[in-house]
């Protein structure tokens, strides 16, 4: 068992370097999740993850695998795409999630385009799934930074973002916090999605942030235990993830999200809160 659980983090520095690194994920894109699932805006985390990917690339082609330019780019295409979806959704009849699909499939075939003209199938690969076994200093020092401002920001706008997944319109009659809540979440959501980008790659880097957030809601209704359940199950699941790489020969970013997904299935089943189990055989009604 020692062998199993143990040996390949203390043997490998890579495999050290990978947890760190998905930790650090989890940390941070755990409660961004949470926040995006309470607002029903998971697919909208979906659509930011492929906004990135034109800014990513054109780093790429001026630079090379370069972490600044990379991460600046990414940063800078989605913060674009989400001003310019809210654009159209604000003055056109066209929804904000519509917008933000047409702009997510063009971002995603922009940049896997640009990737292609100057990078080989190994560099495209490298973009679109990540390398969370090759993470350097630099990109563990950018993700360690990403989860603790998030985590702060976070402690600083808690009563805001809930009252806006509660009840927007009451936020709006008594704060004037609301549209500068929202950006400020928006932003958070682009850095994790970056974060998550350098080390899972652009298809993968939300599943990080959703899959954990989903699981959590079967398992307690309370928004505070509801981050802190996502950021245990991001954990497991990297680790796991981590250790089925390594034992199977398989990619490691996949393998972290398949387990996140095993975890959500589980949760799907057997959790407190909904799960389908607790559903089919229900508890005693109170009795006067």
């Amino acid at each position: 068992m020692l062998d199993l659980f143990y040996a390949p983090f203390s043997e490998f520095e890579f495999m050290r370097r990978a947890l760190v690194g998905v930790i650090a994920i989890a940390l941070g894109g755990g409660p961004v999740g949470v926040f995006l699932m309470l607002r029903r805006m998971s697919l909208t985390g979906d659509a930011m993850a492929h906004a990135i990917l034109p800014g990513a690339a054109i780093g790429y082609l001026m630079a090379g695998l370069s972490l600044p330019a990379m991460t600046v780019g990414g940063l800078a295409a989605g913060v674009i795409v989400a001003i310019a979806a809210g654009l159209v959704s604000r003055f056109t009849s066209l929804k904000e999630d519509a917008s933000l699909a047409a702009f997510y499939l063009l971002s995603l075939a922009l940049g896997v385009t640009i990737v292609s003209l100057r990078g080989s199938n190994v560099d495209l690969l490298h973009v679109l799934f990540g390398t969370v076994l090759a993470l350097d200093d630099h990109t563990l020092l950018l993700l360690a930074s990403i989860s603790t401002l998030t985590v702060l920001a976070l402690a600083v706008l808690y009563r805001p973002l809930v009252l806006e997944c509660v009840d927007p319109i009451f936020l709006r009659s008594v704060s004037r916090a609301g549209t500068p809540t929202h950006l400020i979440f928006l932003g958070l959501v682009v850095m994790n999605l970056v974060g998550g980008f350098h080390a899972l790659g652009t298809l993968l880097a939300v599943g990080m942030m959703m899959l954990p957030a989903a699981a959590s809601r079967f398992w307690t209704s309370d928004i505070t235990m509801m981050m802190l359940v996502s950021v245990l199950i991001g954990i497991v699941s990297g680790v796991s993830g981590l250790l089925l790489s390594f034992h199977a020969e398989l990619p490691a970013g996949p393998a972290i999200i398949l387990s996140a997904g095993v975890v959500y299935v589980i949760s799907l089943a057997l959790g407190r809160e909904g799960g389908l189990l607790w559903l089919a055989w229900p508890g005693r009604h109170l009795e006067a």
